[in-house]
Formats: structure tokens, C-alpha cells, sequence
């Protein structure tokens, strides 16, 4: 009976400890961002799927090992986006090659640090870097143009 007593006393403790906790805090949780990429040919500006000089069937994100990284492509009301989600989840340096067919497009470099601050939990990027292409970001939507 003394240790149902304890055991209860306990679980009491516990559960106004995680209600005061969830009182000053709330439900804080911000993914990271995602990487979105606008591929388009230099002479024209047309975005490369778009116009038809490649299929998005095939594009190829490769890491650091030659695994194949996770990727959307957005092609809704013809916007023809790379769009790569997996970055930032935990901290982690990220090397991406991103293909499309035999051809190196660019190539990402990403710091990021998964932080905890004031009971929320948030993605810092240290660094990010686009290679062998040239790129613009527009800072409204967030999308690299390649």
C-alpha cells in the first residue's frame, strides 16, 4: 500500500511538472526551411523543365556517399521546382550533387544547427553555398534561381 502510495505521489508530480511546463511554453516547434530551386537557361531565362530541355524523371540528388537524397519536384500550375526538404531536421553539414541526367547542375553546401532556445526548436543555417552555377536568391519567396 506504502509503495502505490509513493508511486502515486509521484505520477502527481510528474504530471503538474509537464502541464506547468506546456503553461510556459506552449507548443513551440518550427521546422527547418526548405531548399527550393528554379532552374533556368541563361540565354532565355525559361525555366529548363518548362521549356522542355530536361525531364524532371531525370533529376538526381546525390550526397556525399552517391546515396540519393530525398526530393519533391513541383511542377503545380507549371512553377517547375526542385524542392529539397530533408536538410535541417537535425544538425548536420550536408554536400549535395544535383544531377540531371549525366550533367552536374550545381553542387549545395549546408551548416545547419538544430538549436533549442526558450522552449522552441528551430534550424540555424551557419553556411550555404551553391557551386559550380550561377544563383540568385529572392529573399520574398525564399527560391534560388539557377
Amino acid at each position: 500500500m506504502k509503495n502505490r502510495m509513493i508511486s502515486f505521489l509521484i505520477l502527481i508530480i510528474f504530471m503538474m511538472t509537464a502541464c506547468s511546463y506546456e503553461e510556459e511554453c506552449g507548443a513551440c516547434f518550427t521546422p527547418p526551411n526548405y531548399f527550393a530551386f528554379n532552374l533556368t537557361d541563361k540565354g532565355t531565362g525559361e525555366n529548363v523543365f518548362t521549356s522542355g530541355r530536361f525531364k524532371p524523371d531525370d533529376i538526381e540528388i546525390l550526397d556525399a556517399s552517391d546515396h540519393r537524397v530525398e526530393f519533391n519536384f513541383i511542377d503545380e500550375n507549371n512553377i517547375n521546382l526542385i524542392e529539397i526538404y530533408t536538410i535541417g531536421w537535425q544538425t548536420e553539414i550536408v554536400n549535395y550533387r544535383i544531377n540531371i541526367g549525366s550533367e552536374n547542375i550545381f553542387d549545395l553546401y549546408v551548416d545547419a544547427e538544430r538549436l533549442s532556445e526558450d522552449c522552441c526548436s528551430f534550424t540555424r543555417y551557419k553556411k550555404i553555398e551553391i557551386d559550380n552555377a550561377e544563383y540568385s536568391l529572392n529573399p520574398d519567396t525564399g527560391i534560388y534561381s539557377i
